[in-house]
């Protein structure tokens, strides 16, 4: 699916008790069946899950929001993105949508929002599942470090290009999968004078103390729990998947291999037949 495609059938709604100013928040929102809220990481969008939504949809609802600041939401450099803000914005359109809980689906940085939210909001959380997530103390890396200086927000959009570019080759083992319509997709809102002032801000806002502090508090997640994991990830690894299987009680992890970071668009048929079974089984 071409992202402009994908940009048309979203929809929008305006939150407010997010920000101290109200926040439009973009989402798609498919199918029927059991809830599943699929959340993307930095410096995607939701765009990510492109290939296996619709597959989802089949057996869900699936809701798939752009985090403050990212994708189609609102880019203005007004607010927090932190972990906890977009923890906040997450359950803020749960309570707009008038949903009480749902199966969560996190991928990078969403999946950090989702380890949060299965420790403080539990009751929001009917099961887990966590894909290359952010965790511990192994992020953020050091270029999405640099990402956060002011300065990118004054490079061309170009540079900008190349740079996100780049951090997708390294992330997919299957090289293939690096298509054009992942890459523009993927890109197009960053690259705009606009897009590039929200992804530093988006960056500046990573702060490992979000994942650090739940640490001790793994043990405590009651949400059955699932984590796809793929093996040759340069920036999450494996063994953090190992260790958040033996942290989290009950904990089920599936290895795919010749899989990385990117494991939605590097390996979605392993990742949907994984993913799928548990999120559209009774809770």
């Amino acid at each position: 699916m071409k992202h402009e495609d994908f940009v048309a059938r979203q929809k929008h709604i305006t939150l407010d008790a997010v920000a101290h100013i109200p926040i439009d928040i973009a989402y798609s929102d498919l199918g029927e069946g059991p809830l599943l809220i699929v959340m993307h990481g930095i410096p995607t969008w939701s765009f990510l899950y492109h290939e296996v939504l619709d597959r989802l949809a089949k057996t869900n609802r699936v809701i798939a929001p752009d985090f403050i600041g990212h994708g189609m939401s609102d880019q203005r450099d007004l607010f927090d993105r932190s972990l906890r803000a977009q923890r906040d914005m997450i359950v803020s359109l749960m309570n707009a949508l008038d949903i009480s809980n749902a199966a969560l689906v996190g991928h990078d940085t969403g999946g950090g929002v989702a380890l949060i939210m299965a420790i403080e909001n539990a009751e929001r959380v009917d099961k887990l599942v966590l894909s290359n997530t952010v965790a511990y103390d192994s992020w953020p890396i050091d270029d999405m470090i640099s990402v956060g200086h002011p300065d990118w927000a004054r490079r061309p959009n170009a540079e900008i290009r190349e740079f996100l570019v780049g951090g997708f080759d390294d992330g997919l083992s299957r090289k293939e999968r690096l298509t054009k319509e992942f890459v523009e997709g993927i890109v197009a809102p960053y690259i705009t004078d606009a897009g590039k002032v929200s992804l530093a801000r988006n960056a500046s806002g990573l702060n490992t103390s979000h994942t650090t502090m739940l640490v001790g508090r793994h043990h405590k997640i009651s949400a059955k729990t699932l984590l796809v994991w793929g093996e040759d990830d340069p920036w999450q690894p494996i063994s953090d998947g190992e260790r958040l299987a033996n942290d989290i009680p009950e904990a089920r992890l599936v290895r795919v291999r010749n899989a990385s970071h990117w494991i939605p668009q590097d390996a979605p048929d392993e990742w949907l037949s994984a993913v799928q079974p548990f999120v559209s089984a009774p809770a």
